[in-house]
């Protein structure tokens, strides 16, 4: 793939370059040293002050790490799994079980492809029906061999065609909601990218859930809800600015528990640092929830989302 930058990474990744172009090169140790402070106090500059918007394009930006991508640094044995043993299998969402640091862990993420042959037989992370009753079948399976659940969200939300609500589109992600409410496993929850709509919640009922630090989670895309708000796709940065659903919008409003942080520039530019970050994270969690009952971990998990949001009493 070509490199894709972000207009505001151009002016860090040429500095990069200048770098780069200079190493080898006798004398120059110093003006290294100094150009390596510059791009450093850059990168602290322009990451610090990203609006919700360039969070949003760092979210989807091509390199991003999906499933598959931090699969390798984070799990051994990996197998993946395929088939809702009742239509088809849905290549949107990987199932699989592997080894944790150990541990054996069901896995379950989106997975939207990196060139365009790959994003169409990924259906760019949009799952079917199929797809999430794929996932419930690992979650009971998961649950009758007592391995903790870790699900990968990256998505920009469920597949919206005809055929996908002939199927049962809505009732599938209804079905996920009441089962993972309920597993007797510890579940985790990890926002690697997109979290768009009932596609992400889908997966998304979980004992803890995090967010990476450039990602995003809401009910709706920036650009559908510039659609419906002012007839104006194109009016989507103003959207986002009003969805507040990034990583720290999320964390102050008592959705996820923590925030994950990123590589400087974000996990695309260093996917196996992206994926230690996460693996200590999850590490951390589990320590907090395996010595928990099955009870335990329901009520838990229950009294989560109970307190999530602000209500009144009228009347």
């Amino acid at each position: 793939m070509a490199e894709f930058l972000l207009d505001f990474e151009k002016p860090i990744v040429e500095l990069e370059k200048r770098i780069d172009e200079l190493r080898g090169l006798d004398g120059v140790e110093d003006n290294i040293a100094k150009l390596e402070k510059q791009a450093a106090r850059l990168r602290k500059k322009v990451y610090s002050r990203l609006s919700r918007w360039q969070i949003v394009q760092l979210a989807r930006h091509p390199r991003r790490p999906y499933t598959l991508d931090l699969a390798p640094y984070l799990f051994t044995d990996f197998t993946e799994l395929h088939g809702d043993r009742a239509y088809a299998d849905d290549a949107a969402l990987i199932t699989a079980i592997a080894r944790f640091r150990g541990r054996s862990v069901a896995v379950i993420g989106h997975q939207k492809g990196h060139d365009t042959k790959e994003k169409v037989r990924r259906n760019f992370g949009m799952p079917h029906p199929e797809g999430y009753r794929k996932a419930l079948r690992i979650f009971k399976m998961a649950e009758r061999f007592g391995m903790p659940v870790l699900n990968f969200i990256d998505t920009p939300g469920a597949y919206p065609g005809v055929g996908a609500e002939e199927r049962g589109q809505s009732e599938a992600i209804a079905r996920n909601l009441q089962e993972m409410a309920v597993l007797k496993v510890p579940t985790i929850v990890v926002v690697t990218g997109e979290g768009g709509s009932g596609g992400a919640l889908a997966i998304a009922v979980g004992n803890r859930i995090y967010m990476f630090e450039y990602s995003f989670y809401s009910v709706i895309s920036p650009e559908g809800c510039a659609s419906i708000l002012w007839r104006d796709s194109t009016k989507a940065p103003q959207a986002a600015e009003a969805l507040k659903f990034t990583s720290r919008d999320n964390l102050a409003h008592g959705i996820i528990d923590a925030v994950i942080p990123e590589p400087a520039g974000g996990a695309h530019r260093d996917w196996p640092l992206a994926a230690k970050f996460l693996g200590e994270q999850i590490a951390q969690a589990l320590a907090e929830l395996e010595p928990l009952t099955p009870d335990e971990l329901i009520a838990q998990r229950i009294e989560k989302f109970r307190k999530m949001g602000k209500y009144k009493t009228i009347g």
